[in-house]
């Protein structure tokens, strides 16, 4: 491909790839067009065994006349991959397996029919869905962030053209620097990275800095359960350079760095990947597109702890330090990377900028609400029937999240709780089912939006287990930089751990509670200012759980197993000694076709084995 001199060249080059891109799947090609979904959670599931066996059976079939064979990115319903979408029809299959190809290409591609078996069925009324956009799963959502994800060819440099990739830094180019800084003011657009710190404003601040100035893209997702910035780094990597550049012109910077987690090679390769094509095309270097803006962009891998996605502790790692957090004023905006100002934006953030100067912020403002513009991505999990990743508009409820898009609750299980905001965040449950998701209404309900991770729980689950986890999580990633933190958290998982334990006194309750205060006052940096909100949010939500523990000795969710029994109901036990012969420390006895089982509760070590195995669900738990 041809390098791209200036706006003129830029504006042919996305109209003609606009052009074989909408070619390419309304059939006017000739050639039917089929898109195979290679995100991580497809080819975990054998995603690139369905693509091999494509390969091979159109090449076995000579049907390179009939057929285009993509692969795309992330469909976002990660649960029912891999996905085959085929044009122009637009049929959607689900749930491919490899031995599915040969059907899909004998009915479908030369036939014309649909492989009824493979299209989505809906949870609740079991009827099948050809369509993608059909699917509740998809309607109510809006792709800003995740813009081109599920339709730009992998690694596809002019696809990404085609779907209007560098638009928005040709416009951006033409205007002043501080016009694009007000266009991202205009546009209500606050960092998706957690806190919700007005954008504009950030930019702003390091504009009227001095010297050298750097724009950093923080990659360092690290909330269990969250793999929103992963995917759009691996599906759609331009519109994250896209947006750090439209960040570099704007501040006056010349240089970005890619801070990403080093547990993503497949995200770190496709951005290597599309930062050389770039500088081949002349979209990245010395004077873009014809004019006096040169900006270049650097990888670097995270440092393998949660703590680096603070930004000041994200810094002093790219510096080669260890990643600590430095303490604030001044800010990365006035005093960052080397000590020059710089803006610090997540992957989310970075990949929405390019919409705002292509479609402009009153487009933008369209969605959301009031303080709360945009959309916002979720990495939704957990007991919902629709696993994936979700891009709504902020305003959207939480129910219509988890039962509209979600699906509803797996095996028609009642809703318990939803956590948002990873390890800094809280729960939320059926009385907030009906809030609207925006940064300020989150935290008002005790809870906060985060970086995007949204894990949705059932009757099933310990609450008090549930802080219990997240706490080891926080212990195990402090920086042990400030004793409120490093001491304070160990503190409060020691106190956890003896209230699953069923050792617990009202008197470790209230020490629970204390330390709580104290860690979020006195803490350095956010992650011990927030390490306490999974136990404040328990405690507030479901305080009768922690009684129940400490008081009862029971776990109500019979999840803790110090506080819960595996028995046999007599009247169900049909004395096969099947339980007897799975438990793997002798602990149940009985004669086979004599009596009924018994499980000795001092010789059990509560694996489970003898409930999963029995046939007649004749083994509980108590």
């Amino acid at each position: 491909m041809e390098r791209i001199r200036n706006f003129e060249e830029l504006a042919r080059i996305n109209a003609e790839n606009a052009a074989k891109l909408k070619a390419k799947y309304d059939g006017s090609t000739g050639k039917k067009a089929i898109m195979l979904c290679g995100g991580t959670a497809c080819v975990a599931s054998n995603a690139l065994g369905v693509e091999e066996t494509l390969k091979r059976l159109i090449a076995e079939k000579h049907l390179e006349d009939k057929v285009i064979l993509s692969t795309v990115g992330c469909f976002g319903l990660c649960s029912q991959g891999p996905f085959i979408k085929v044009f122009p029809d637009e049929t959607l299959y689900r749930l491919v397996k490899a031995e599915d190809v040969e059907e899909i290409l004998e009915k479908d591609i030369i036939g014309g029919q649909v492989v009824e078996r493979l299209l989505y069925e809906d949870p609740e009324t079991k009827q099948k869905i050809r369509k993608q956009e059909e699917i509740g799963f998809y309607r109510k959502q809006k792709r800003v962030a995740l813009y081109g994800a599920g339709t730009i060819g992998l690694e596809n440099v002019e696809e990404a053209l085609g779907m209007g990739a560098f638009k928005g830094l040709a416009r951006a180019l033409q205007m002043e620097r501080k016009d694009v800084v007000q266009e991202v003011l205009d546009s209500g657009l606050r960092g998706r990275g957690g806190a919700g710190f007005p954008t504009g404003r950030k930019w702003m601040f390091a504009m009227n800095g001095d010297g050298d100035k750097y724009v950093v893209c923080n990659g360092d997702e690290g909330d269990p359960g969250a793999f929103m910035d992963r995917s759009v780094l691996e599906d759609n990597p331009y519109a994250v350079i896209e947006g750090m550049m439209i960040a570099g012109y704007a501040i006056g910077a010349q240089n970005g760095y890619f801070y990403v987690r080093a547990e993503y090679p497949v995200a770190v390769k496709r951005l290597g990947i599309a930062i050389k094509q770039l500088e081949q095309l002349g979209l990245m270097g010395d004077n873009i597109l014809g004019t006096n803006f040169s900006f270049r962009a650097h990888v670097r891998l995270g440092a393998g702890a949660f703590v680096c996605g603070e930004e000041t502790a994200l810094l002093n790692s790219i510096e080669g330090k260890r990643g600590m957090p430095r303490p604030r004023p001044p800010f990365p905006a006035v005093k960052g990377l080397w000590g020059k100002p710089t803006i610090v934006n997540n992957v989310e953030t970075l990949a929405t900028v390019p919409y705002v100067l292509r479609e402009g912020a009153k487009e933008f403002v369209k969605f959301g609400t009031e303080r709360s513009k945009g959309t916002k991505v979720f990495a939704l999990g957990g007991k919902v029937n629709n696993v994936g990743l979700v891009e709504v508009p902020m305003g959207t409820t939480l129910r219509e999240l988890i039962y509209e898009i979600g699906g509803g609750i797996q095996h028609g299980k009642k809703f318990k709780a939803i956590q948002t905001g990873g390890p800094s965040g809280g729960c939320l449950t059926e009385k907030d089912l009906d809030a609207e998701i925006d940064f300020d209404n989150l935290i008002a309900r005790g809870s906060m939006m985060g970086s995007g991770g949204a894990i949705v729980m059932d009757e099933d689950n310990c609450m008090v287990d549930v802080a219990k986890f997240y706490m080891e999580f926080i212990c195990d990633e402090s920086c042990g930089k400030c004793s409120p933190c490093r001491i304070g958290t160990k503190r409060m998982l020691e106190l956890l751990t003896k209230i699953t334990d069923g050792k617990a006194t009202m008197d470790d309750l209230h020490e629970l509670e204390e330390l709580s205060k104290t860690i979020k006052a006195n803490s350095l940096c956010a992650l011990g200012q927030t390490a306490s909100n999974p136990v404040t949010s328990t405690l507030t939500q479901f305080r009768d759980e922690y009684i129940a523990h400490i008081v009862d000795k029971k776990c109500p969710a019979k999840v803790c197993k110090n506080l819960m029994q595996y028995v046999v109901v007599t009247d169900k036990c049909k004395k096969c000694g099947l339980c007897a012969r799975q438990c793997p420390v002798g602990a149940i006895t009985g004669v086979v076709g004599k009596e009924p089982f018994v499980i000795d509760q001092e010789k059990c070590i509560k694996c489970g084995m003898c409930m999963s195995s029995c046939k007649f669900k004749a083994i509980e738990k108590v």
